[in-house]
């Protein structure tokens, strides 16, 4: 094989005023070598003015043609016919090497091995700018994107109209197109959008290939992992898919959505240009009409359709899909637990794994739950508390331990507090349960009698308790023996109590000293 000798810069050099000697010297060439180039640009009449905006390889071709040429011992198919066969259904560059073969074995030619073969056939794509064949597998990608024409709503009572935006997608093995009417391109539309498409589908397919729109991709750097979305990451992981963004500014990753798009403009947009739509689901089913009819129609190089080619070849590869859809979910970043393993939202409290009190969490909340992660590690979820709920407690046992739980109140907890003060605090409280139709419903006057020992002590609210029961008030409760704590009548009736008995016998004045005949 002949080496190649760099020529462009041996031209440049002599036209700066350098000898062949100096030439090579400076360059370690020989001077047979850098005469030989010299000598060829002069005969060919090449001089540095028609070769400084060329290629190397290009420089050399002109003042060597046909020396740098390779030439293959094996025989050499129609690329251009190879890459035309892969765009047919099931036709893969295996098969199409093993024909190659058996066609040229049989002239008695030498043909190449597979892999040979098919590195040779990405050369024929990166050379002729060809859009490769090979990665459109059945049932392997979906590509996603917004459509740039859109639709509008009619309000018949304002007159208003209102922009609707069209989420498309397209199958690139089948050219199965899929779109969804949205009345915003929010990252809530977007992920709704997807739940449809897969929901339209029947399954879902390991690669979804977005453009790197903002409600899907953070970053992509020309270096390094690319930066998802954490709810469109999510929405993947639910579907066991991943989400490859095609290149910034390389609309063919993801060709067939935009082929899908330009058809969406004709098939939907101008079919439907003379029909007024007031609702959104108006709208989408008229879409949903027209998409139908869009996947039906014929091929004009391929047999059948892309519903027939779908349905028979690539729905049954799709992954079967999860038991139930992807909600869409809110993320609520560096919420700090508390020292009592809580976190807040929304003026209410959920539980959080003790060993996590005082380290930064973020919170998933979707429409009916609240999940709580650490470096992308769910600790725990919540069923979420309704909207009116303030103040209110989420726990899970696993979270806390029991010996620091908060517990519900009920009648057997707080009559087992009560039995701690006092007979006469349990026979109050019994009362109060007995005077509502449901234990329930006297939890609250109970507790407010029972707290009273926190700040008077179980003993004069035990002596209160006695008294009250002593009165004609048949259901003692905090307004009765609030005020026997607050006059003391608790203390007095102790005092009293604890007088003793006058003892029998002692100095008693005669009768004569009261009758008066006492001297």
């Amino acid at each position: 094989m002949v080496r190649k000798i760099n020529a462009k810069l041996i031209l440049q050099l002599r036209a700066e005023g350098m000898s062949g000697r100096n030439i090579a010297t400076t360059q370690s060439i020989s001077r047979n070598s850098v005469s030989n180039v010299l000598d060829a640009a002069s005969n060919a009449g090449i001089s540095w003015t028609d070769i400084q905006d060329k290629t190397e390889n290009a420089v050399y071709a002109l003042v060597f043609p046909g020396r740098g040429d390779h030439q293959s011992v094996f025989a050499q198919p129609d690329w251009g016919v190879v890459h035309k066969q892969l765009a047919k259904v099931g036709v893969t560059l295996k098969l199409l090497h093993g024909e190659y073969v058996d066609e040229e074995s049989v002239k008695g030619q030498a043909t190449m091995g597979y892999d040979r073969f098919c590195k040779t056939y990405h050369r024929y794509v990166l050379e002729h700018s060809a859009t490769s064949r090979v990665e459109h597998k059945a049932g392997m990608s979906v590509e996603v994107d917004w459509s740039g024409p859109t639709m509008t709503l009619h309000d018949p009572n304002t007159g208003t109209k209102q922009t609707v935006y069209l989420f498309v997608a397209c199958l690139p093995f089948s050219r199965l197109g899929f779109v969804e009417a949205c009345l915003d391109m929010k990252q809530a539309s977007w992920l709704r959008a997807h739940v449809s498409m897969f929901e339209a589908l029947g399954g879902s397919v390991p690669r979804i290939i977005p453009d790197n729109l903002k409600t899907g991709v953070i970053k992509h750097p020309a270096e390094g992992e690319i930066v998802l979305n954490d709810s469109y990451r999510h929405l993947a992981g639910h579907y066991v898919a991943a989400v490859l963004p095609g290149r910034v500014r390389k609309p063919k990753d993801k060709s067939s959505v935009e082929n899908t798009v330009g058809h969406v403009a004709t098939w939907i947009i101008a079919g439907l240009r003379d029909t007024q739509f007031t609702s959104l689901p108006q709208l989408r089913t008229a879409i949903r009409e027209r998409v139908q009819a869009y996947n039906d129609e014929p091929f004009q190089k391929r047999a059948g359709s892309r519903l027939s080619v779908f349905r028979e070849e690539e729905q049954p590869l799709l992954r079967p899909l999860p038991a139930v859809p992807y909600e869409i979910s809110e993320w609520v970043y560096r919420r700090k637990v508390a020292k009592n393993s809580y976190v807040t939202w929304k003026r209410n409290f959920y539980s959080v794994p003790l060993v996590n009190v005082g380290a930064s969490v973020d919170l998933r909340i979707t429409e009916t739950m609240l999940e709580v992660y650490r470096n992308q590690e769910r600790l725990t979820s919540h069923q979420l508390l309704p909207a009116s709920a303030i103040n209110q407690y989420r726990t899970n046992d696993s979270d806390i331990p029991a010996e620091q739980q908060w517990k519900q109140w009920e009648p057997k907890r707080v009559r087992g507090w009560a039995s701690r003060i006092g007979p006469n605090a349990v026979e109050v409280v019994d009362r109060i349960f007995a005077s509502v139709p449901l234990a329930e419903q006297g939890l609250n006057a109970a507790l407010a009698v029972l707290r009273l020992s926190k700040r008077f002590g179980p003993e004069r609210l035990e002596a209160a308790c006695l008294l009250a029961l002593q009165s004609q008030v048949r259901s003692p409760r905090y307004a009765h023996i609030r005020p026997i704590l607050d006059t003391g009548q608790d203390r007095a009736n102790t005092w009293n109590d604890s007088l003793p008995e006058p003892e029998p016998g002692g100095y008693v004045r005669g009768s004569d000293y009261y009758s008066g005949g006492a001297r």
